[in-house]
């Protein structure tokens, strides 16, 4: 049986996260079974409580304390038993139906990482700077691992669950996504990018990563790059 793993962090989103849920259970992925996986990272709003209504029908695992979207990340690959994970983030800003894009093209062998680009249909692109930001990281990993990604931080990463585990994570915060990207790279494995729909939303509904995160997602990727582990 073929399982997609679908990881959702969820840090005080009260607001979204009953429909973020829904709209993963409700799209359709052909013979891939779905495995849903929301780990709290320590909210202190009604998440939890949102959540309760489909308990028979996720998987729900709550940090004591925040930790961090890395942390969630690495406890939700933990608990992950299929053969492929994604990541699906509680806000809204990406649309599940993209999965039926992005597993039409992943192959176990030759194509086991697929990416879903947002700058490959750029309708919106949210802040300018946060935009910014994002394409200095994307500049900065394909000058070191000799590649040309369009969007190194998109939370659409689809990844065979036996590469997951092999990359031996370790960042607890945003820049987990540079870490996860330039691992497999360093490894020699080819990231396929296919289009997306992006809709982002802005801070006062809740956006939570920050100009500093982008800084720890650079070195992040410096790091990875010219330290010895693979």
């Amino acid at each position: 049986m073929k399982i997609l793993s679908i990881i959702i962090p969820v840090y005080n989103e009260e607001a979204t996260i009953a429909r973020a849920v829904r709209s993963v259970l409700s799209v359709e992925l052909g013979d891939w079974k779905k495995e849903i996986i929301v780990v709290d990272d320590g909210s202190t709003d009604k998440s939890q409580v949102k959540l309760h209504q489909f308990e028979s029908k996720i998987k729900v695992i709550k940090h004591k304390r925040n930790r961090g979207k890395g942390a969630a990340l690495r406890t939700g690959f933990g608990h992950a038993t299929g053969r492929v994970v994604v990541v699906q983030d509680a806000d809204l800003e990406y649309d599940p139906n993209e999965w039926r894009r992005m597993l039409k093209r992943y192959h176990p062998r030759i194509r086991p990482v697929i990416y879903g680009s947002r700058n490959l249909r750029p309708r919106r692109r949210g802040y300018w700077h946060y935009y910014l930001g994002a394409k200095v990281l994307d500049v900065t990993t394909n000058i070191l691992f000799k590649c040309r990604l369009t969007d190194t931080y998109t939370c659409y990463k689809m990844i065979n669950k036996k590469i997951i585990d092999s990359l031996k994570l370790t960042a607890n915060g945003f820049e987990i996504e540079a870490e996860i990207t330039s691992k497999i790279l360093k490894r020699g494995i080819k990231i396929k990018e296919v289009p997306i729909d992006y809709h982002p939303r802005h801070f006062k509904e809740g956006k939570k990563i920050r100009l500093k995160d982008a800084y720890k997602g650079y070195a992040m990727i410096f790091r990875v790059r010219f330290g010895k582990n693979r």
